[in-house]
């Protein structure tokens, strides 16, 4: 009991310490796993670890092979879990970069890898791929963490985090092939049965996720499970869903469960948002679980193994040589640059998968006798803990070296996603800046989905916006709403954030009556509220420009514009097209010069009553 309640107190703690030094959890997780377990038996007087995951006759806390099988089960949570994060809409500009990077970049990884493992320690053939295998994966619960604080461009934000959700299920199926290889007795009949252990891995990975995502998405539609049951029924068919796969084909339950996360997540289900939540919670309790045990499962004669220059070398051809080529390979004539390519190169954290899958695996073949088994754990322990420690410490730096880091970030947040504010954002969207509405009414969201735009569903009094890596490049904010409350909300919760270079909000009616309480935050103009937004935009829902030729001749617009409540001034353009949003204090004039232009919202101003 002491153990038990030990593992989960000692988690949680170094999700806090992750949180507070901003560092991936795996961190301090695989150090703790370490300390309470092969350190400890160093330290103890009877050489016996404070927690020993595996009962041994006295000790332990899973007996035979149920550490196994929880590790089985609770990765599979995870990768649900993540599966559900995944939406296609995040890859339309980057989509072949992260599908040559899961096939081209894998088979790099694969074979580079396999050879290093091969030539530098001995290893079999067979073992060298299996090792390799597992370090094809990267891992959302370690690039997340890192990416956080980090402000890139959305596309590569984006090919990271598919990259380590996508490269998950694929480096556990390259593994799995590998260990049907070695455990596979005889060479008569052995590439034969092998690859067809594949083909049914992918078989009835793919049909039982994408036939029960489908069952469950009609069940919640439907209302055929109560609201207080959501959660778990889904948490049951999760489970169910890789149990079943693994009795059809053994080892296909990760594709299932991520093709189920993946169907679940892109499609109209309406408490996705609940069950997402439900899901992060038990992933972060899990992963915390995980790391500890697994570690703490680690003997010290395994870290002796390491114990020479022959690791340090394979871990720098694994960073500098086969994870650069790989990324090389995959974004060729993409729309990456070479200094994005060269960040993404640098950016390639192992996470939970490759550890449990590497101890699940490695105890096996030790288990039947197999040569060279004993490295397996280690060796991946070693890339997973290396490359979390390379990535949390030298990523933000790396970034700023190679140029990548967002000196300043001109991504606009727009709070609420009403017809105005899906005009606004089309405009900024034909000129080239990033733009992602948010709303909690979900017609909004689709309907702003339906014009090509970024949009969340969420709430603005949650917390998942902070937590969103996509939302790195944003430093401007506009709320929107119809709700004086929340856009004065908005400013205050997030204006540090995502307004760094600038916070507006709309005026209220009483804001609007006093001429002397004009808010620094003020948008568009004193005299223009939501209400006279919604009434323009509906009576001419389209964005105009009007060169302007001068100063005078801009405060002539501006004065027109003022006796025309038909027309509405949102925006100045430069004469090198960059956007300048009009505050409601109205002090652009010093700034404009020759062959700028207003933006506005409305009807076409006659010219000639300027002139």
């Amino acid at each position: 009991m002491l153990e038990l309640a030990g593992i989960i107190i000692l988690g949680i703690l170094a999700q806090w310490v992750a949180w507070r030094f901003k560092i991936p959890a795996i961190l301090p997780l695989i150090l703790i796993g370490l300390l309470v377990g092969p350190i400890a038996a160093e330290l103890s007087e009877d050489g016996k670890k404070w927690i020993e995951p595996i009962w041994n006759g006295e000790t332990g806390l899973f007996p035979g092979d149920s550490l196994y099988y929880f590790v089985s089960l609770a990765i599979s949570i995870i990768l649900f879990e993540g599966g559900l994060t995944l939406k296609r809409n995040e890859v339309k500009n980057v989509g072949p970069v992260i599908t040559k990077l899961i096939t081209v970049g894998a088979i790099i990884t694969f074979f580079g890898a396999g050879f290093a493992a091969h030539f530098l320690f001995g290893l079999s053939w067979e073992l060298s791929f299996l090792f390799s295998g597992l370090i094809i994966v990267t891992g959302p619960t370690v690039i997340t963490p890192i990416l956080r604080n980090i402000p890139l461009k959305k596309d590569v934000s984006a090919v990271l985090k598919w990259e380590g959700i996508l490269i998950d299920p694929i480096g556990a199926l390259v593994a799995v092939l590998v260990f049907e290889f070695i455990s596979v007795e005889g060479d008569s009949g052995f590439t034969k049965t092998a690859f067809m252990e594949f083909g049914k891995i992918v078989l009835f990975g793919t049909t039982f996720g994408f036939t029960f995502a489908h069952g469950l998405a009609f069940a919640i539609n439907k209302k055929l499970i109560p609201h207080y049951l959501l959660n778990v029924v889904s948490l049951s068919v999760v489970l169910l869903v890789f149990v079943e796969s693994e009795i059809f084909a053994h080892e296909s339950g990760l594709l299932a469960v991520v093709v189920m996360g993946m169907v679940l997540g892109n499609s109209k289900l309406e408490n996705l948002k609940e069950l997402l939540y439900f899901k992060e919670s038990l992933s972060v309790l899990l992963i915390s679980i995980l790391f500890i045990l697994l570690s703490a499962n680690i003997n010290i004669e395994d870290l002796e193994l390491l114990y020479n220059w022959k690791t340090a070398v394979l871990f720098l051809v694994v960073v500098l040589i086969i994870r650069p080529l790989a990324v090389f390979a995959s974004t060729h004539k993409s729309s990456l640059n070479l200094n994005e390519r060269l960040f993404v190169s640098w950016v390639g954290p192992r996470g939970i998968v490759a550890a449990g899958i590497a101890s699940l695996f490695g105890s096996k073949l030790i288990k039947q006798g197999v040569e060279g088994a004993e490295y397996i754990t280690p060796l991946v322990f070693m890339i997973v803990l290396g490359t979390v420690l390379l990535n949390a410490t030298t990523a933000r730096l790396f970034a700023k070296v190679v140029g990548v880091f967002l000196t300043k970030s001109d991504g606009i947040l727009i709070v609420g996603a009403s017809k105005v504010s899906r005009l606004l954002a089309h405009y900024l969207d034909s000129n080239d800046r990033n733009v992602v509405l948010i709303d909690s009414n979900q017609t909004n969201i689709e309907k702003a989905k339906e014009m090509g735009l970024d949009a969340i569903s969420t709430d603005i009094y949650s917390n998942t916006l902070s937590d969103n890596i996509e939302l790195n490049d944003i430093g401007y904010l506009m709320a929107l709403t119809g709700s004086p409350d929340i856009n004065r909300y908005a400013i205050t919760k997030f204006s540090k954030q995502f307004g760094e270079n600038g916070s507006f909000r709309l005026v209220s009616k009483e804001e609007m009556r006093d001429e002397n309480n004009n808010p620094k935050e003020g948008l568009f103009s004193h005299t223009d509220d939501y209400e006279s937004l919604m009434n323009v935009s509906k009576n001419y829902p389209s964005v105009q420009e009007i060169v302007v030729e001068n100063k005078e001749h801009y405060k002539s617009i501006i004065e027109l514009t003022r006796s025309d409540k038909d027309v509405i001034p949102i925006f100045l353009k430069d004469d090198k097209d960059e956007l300048i949003i009009i505050s409601s204090h109205n002090n652009q004039t010093e700034d404009i010069g020759e062959n700028w232009k207003l933006v506005y919202l409305g009807k076409p101003i006659d010219i000639e009553k300027i002139n």
